[in-house]
């Protein structure tokens, strides 16, 4: 007979401290990005362009777009986040939840943006720009 597992008590606490430290660090980043949501927008769209990530007719139409989900993103509720990055959660081993948002969001939405003409690479490489880019603007992500 197999035998179940019950933590005890210090366990419970030990296990609930972790999980409330990763829900305060991020919830700590997402209200940093809404501090700097023009410039992280602005070098995101760069980063995606110049590493040939992302062809367009016009950047600032792009920013806008990127600027928009990440202001979705401050506002959007756990299982929004949780269904937007489903599908890419297995791109990165250990993925930050804010830039698997993003590339969820440039991979799924953005690519149907009249002034995008094509997205290039992986959604790993994509992943990993976007990553770049929050980690130079939030250190501590």
């Amino acid at each position: 007979m197999p035998k179940t597992f019950r933590p005890s008590n210090r366990e419970a606490r030990i296990i609930s401290r972790i999980e409330s430290s990763k829900e305060r660090a991020r919830q700590r980043a997402i209200s940093q990005i809404k501090e700097q949501i023009e410039p992280l927008s602005n070098a995101l769209t760069m980063k995606l362009i110049e590493n040939r990530l992302l062809e367009t007719n016009s950047k600032e139409d792009i920013q806008k777009q990127i600027s928009k989900c990440l202001d979705e993103l401050i506002h959007a509720e756990e299982f929004e986040i949780a269904y937007q990055i489903a599908p890419f959660k297995t791109v990165v081993p250990r993925p930050n939840i804010i830039s698997l948002y993003v590339t969820a969001f440039v991979i799924e939405k953005l690519i149907n943006h009249k002034s995008v003409i094509d997205i290039f690479g992986s959604d790993e490489d994509i992943y990993r720009c976007i990553n770049d880019q929050f980690i130079r603007f939030i250190p501590d992500l």
